[in-house]
């Protein structure tokens, strides 16, 4: 089933359901509301990890592992991530991969093998980890994360950014980027991190605190989609404070998208408008993480 396939309002009903407004019961309650076919797209649209994978575990051009690393003043004092080597020696440019509101599913996994076949050291860190990890569901990793302070699990984020970007085979250039949660926390860390951020390309996530801003010195890209009003009544206003505080920055709306656009597990998918914010976020990451010459 496709977008074009989906009535809005379920499309509606998803949103409040992602966001953890509502639980499965409740969306698919009110979705039969709609009408009995809207049961039917209610269902399509919960996510398909399995067929959606880009990169296996087992492509031949990196390495994956799982590692544990101190978090300081997080939600336990230690963390868990997923770590993903290029082949070759290195050193590489670090990235940061940040997950939805859930936990480290496999899509996020996935982005992070994604990157280093791109030639990035990637880590996805998984803030669930210091209560038992990504359940396996992301209903199940939903209400796990809303049970974590808040503040604590960002601290986590942090720490995850330091530790990858410390790493023996980084070079030192560390860029970050998220999805939705993740997002909003990429843009956290611009303000809170400073110069030890070179570059953060935020999708869909809520905006940088406006008088934090001028806090940051990383470059920033920002993804939104053209379906998003909770998100995008923040653009005006963090866009504002990025060109009074002279910081690089680029801005892209994708048409046709709904919040979610870049996780092809679900109908909320856009292949073309995916595939666009990947290339520029790849060469933008390139830009701003590589040595110059």
């Amino acid at each position: 089933m496709t977008q074009d396939d989906i009535d809005d309002q379920v499309f509606e009903l998803y949103d409040e359901y992602c966001h953890g407004h509502i639980d499965r019961r409740e969306f698919l309650k009110r979705a039969a509301i709609v009408g009995v076919s809207a049961v039917a797209m209610a269902s399509a649209m919960m996510p398909n990890y399995a067929d959606a994978q880009e990169v296996q575990f087992t492509d031949k051009r990196i390495k994956a592992n799982w590692v544990d690393y101190a978090s300081p003043g997080g939600s336990s004092g230690t963390m868990r991530g997923y770590l993903v080597v290029p082949e070759g020696e290195g050193p590489f440019p670090a990235v940061l991969v940040m997950h939805e509101n859930r936990g480290l599913n496999p899509y996020v996994q996935d982005v992070a093998r994604r990157f280093a076949v791109e030639g990035f050291l990637a880590l996805a860190p998984d803030g669930l980890s210091p209560i038992g990890g990504y359940p396996g569901n992301d209903d199940d990793g939903r209400t796990m994360q809303r049970t974590l302070d808040k503040a604590k699990l960002r601290q986590d984020m942090v720490n995850s950014a330091r530790f990858v970007k410390s790493h023996v085979l980084s070079n030192g250039k560390l860029g970050a980027t998220g999805f939705c949660w993740g997002g909003g926390t990429t843009n956290f860390l611009a303000t809170e991190m400073g110069a030890e951020l070179s570059a953060g390309a935020p999708f869909y996530g809520s905006a940088a605190v406006t008088d934090k801003v001028p806090n940051i010195k990383a470059a920033i890209q920002v993804h939104y989609a053209e379906d998003d009003k909770r998100v995008n009544a923040m653009r005006d206003e963090y866009e504002s404070a990025l060109k009074k505080s002279g910081i690089t920055h680029e801005m892209h709306t994708y048409p046709g998208t709904r919040h979610g656009f870049h996780n092809y597990s679900t109908p909320r998918y856009n292949h073309e408008a995916s595939q666009l914010a990947w290339k520029r976020m790849v060469s933008f990451f390139r830009e701003h993480l590589t040595p110059k010459v």
